[in-house]
């Protein structure tokens, strides 16, 4: 697995160290001190590619002022057969090292052997991971929230595989509980108004009033007559319920397959009743002591579970008593289980039954207030939710049209649906669109700049960029010049500014996955992949390719098609297309 810019990094620190040790031995600085510099990347390309503060932090330790440290480890520094050509002293002891052709060659070499896996690392260190995402209920259409869920829970379970973790991507179908019953009664009233006339059948309080209860209720008259007119109410209750989610939840993954978007399992919320899984978590809950009964309920002791949470993270007693917190409910008396409940049940299933060592869930920021209290439920219970249970909360999605938001769906006078902004963007803009900001910023999804064909439109120019460099490619196939392999290109020769800042950026995509791991941000590879193809095209400029003598050609030629196999990869990471001719 090639991270380039940490070997790099981790060389620097290797050679002042040797350097010391050399000087020391020498008689040019004391012996035996331990001195922990850092490395970094300066900003300005004139400072360096990497700048070490040895000589600063070892100021203290060794009695000597930091530029005579700095010389005395330059006077002993060995850059044979290192990645750099050179160092210099710079302000009050930096040493600035600047990199060489091999590392620049390596560069290429690496990519060209890591392939489509280029980029992998051990972040993940393995870990069975499972993304849950988009998870709507299934008692009406997807909208534009269940959009950016999608593809940001579709790309981080993605950039996590490439992180090294094995990861499993859910959807839990919510087909029990109050807004199931609700959804049933929704289809019944309108199935009744179809029958006896709107203004004979009122909708129940609380009712779905969308356009798709209706477009089910005709469908179920279609198909059963009048036949449930006179049926009782436990009847039409399962029989409509079944009929709404069997017809809704293949929509709802006809619309996600459009979206690219393939789950390894959707778990049904029913599953856990029938099995028994809620009743046993929340007994397991009394056995530990979480639980109480007041007014015929039973209630989970959430305000100490916070408070234990709470004084784990940091905070004190006092703190923590302060908080306005308060318990939940997780069976009513009527002897049915909250969705509280259900949920703790089925996030034990994820973590205890099926063994995944993190679950990771993309919810909207209107439920940051049950983050806390699940990740607490799960530490009564011994699973160590806070640290096991990740809650990613997702920001709003602004629609613009003409500069203004776009508030209503034309059809149904509601939410964007998912199917319907799918009617009117390509999917790959779509993806690339909702993955543009981290999960923790809003973001502004304008439709015009969405189906424009130029440069501002940011997905359009980086397939731009591949599809230019493909063409390129094959230009010169025609002509004789076929893409080297990496040992046969000649790196010293990639010497403009252009070509250096161009493989450098090729370079960072193995950092850039394993921060979009860490931070659970796989926006990170699109602002990745802008940056990549501004530098590209920056380099096609300035840099001629075709006509130029046969090795500086065929230099070039292998640094843009190495641009081409990155730019797929990481739009790969995306799931968006990488189209050869635009």
């Amino acid at each position: 697995m090639s991270n380039l810019i940490q070997a790099a990094r981790d060389q620097v620190a290797e050679l002042t160290q040797n350097a010391y040790e050399k000087a020391a031995a020498a008689g040019a600085l004391p012996a035996g001190a331990v001195v922990r510099g850092n490395v970094d990347i300066p900003k300005e390309v004139s400072h360096g590619d990497y700048a070490s503060s040895f000589a600063m932090a070892g100021a203290k330790t060794l009695h000597m002022a930091p530029r005579a440290i700095a010389q005395a480890i330059l006077d002993h520094l060995d850059l044979e057969g290192s990645y750099f050509q050179r160092a210099e002293i710079a302000g009050p002891g930096f040493l600035n090292f600047y990199m060489g052709s091999r590392w620049y060659g390596e560069v290429l070499s690496d990519i060209e052997r890591e392939g489509a896996a280029y980029g992998q690392c051990d972040e993940g260190h393995g870990e069975k991971v499972m993304v849950e995402f988009v998870s709507a209920n299934p008692t009406g259409p997807m909208h534009m929230g269940n959009a950016r869920g999608g593809v940001l829970g579709d790309t981080l379970a993605n950039v996590l595989r490439r992180a090294g973790c094995h990861t499993w991507k859910e959807f839990y179908v919510n087909d029990a509980g109050n807004q199931i019953h609700k959804f049933a009664e929704s289809i019944h009233a309108r199935y009744m108004q179809l029958l006896v006339g709107e203004e004979n059948f009122p909708l129940p309080e609380n009712a779905y009033h969308g356009d798709d209860i209706k477009e089910l209720a005709q469908a179920f008259y279609e198909l059963h007559g009048d036949r449930y007119r006179d049926e009782p109410e436990a009847v039409w209750l399962e029989d409509m319920s079944r009929f709404g989610l069997e017809t809704n939840v293949p929509k709802m993954k006809e619309d996600l397959r459009r979206y690219k978007i393939e789950y390894d399992q959707w778990f049904f919320e029913s599953e856990l009743h029938q099995s028994g899984y809620i009743a046993e978590t929340v007994g397991m809950l009394t056995e530990r002591g979480w639980t109480y009964e007041k007014d015929g309920a039973l209630w989970l002791k959430t305000t100490e579970l916070l408070k234990q949470k709470y004084m784990a993270e940091g905070k004190t007693r006092e703190q923590a008593d302060k908080l306005d917190l308060k318990d939940d409910v997780l069976c009513r008396a009527n002897g049915f289980y909250t969705y509280f409940a259900a949920d703790i049940a089925y996030h034990r299933n994820k973590l205890e039954k099926r063994g995944f060592d993190k679950a990771i869930n993309i919810w909207g920021a209107d439920h940051h207030g049950h983050v806390a209290r699940l990740q607490a439920a799960l530490d009564g219970l011994g699973l160590d939710g806070s640290h096991r249970l990740i809650i990613v909360l997702m920001q709003l999605v602004n629609l613009l049209q003409d500069g203004k938001p776009v508030r209503m769906s034309k059809r149904s006078g509601k939410a964007i649906a998912l199917h319907d902004l799918l009617d009117e963007v390509p999917v790959d803009a779509a993806r690339y669109f909702f993955n543009s900001r981290s999960a923790t910023s809003p973001v502004d999804f304008d439709l015009d700049l969405a189906v424009r064909q130029d440069s501002d439109n940011p997905v359009y120019y980086v397939q731009y960029a591949h599809a230019r460099i493909c063409s390129l490619v094959a230009r010169l196939a025609e002509e004789g010049d076929q893409v080297p392999a990496a040992a046969q290109a000649d790196a010293a020769l990639l010497a403009t500014a252009e070509e250096k800042a161009l493989l450098k950026t090729l370079s960072q995509l193995p950092e850039e996955i394993r921060l979009a791991a860490r931070d659970y941000d796989p926006s990170r590879i699109n602002r990745y992949l802008v940056g990549l193809a501004g530098d590209f095209h920056r380099f096609y400029n300035a840099c001629r390719i075709k006509g130029e003598e046969p090795a500086l050609l065929s230099a070039r030629l292998k640094l843009a098609d190495t641009v081409r196999s990155v730019i797929a990869n990481g739009l790969d990471l995306l799931g968006v297309t990488a189209p050869e001719k635009m």
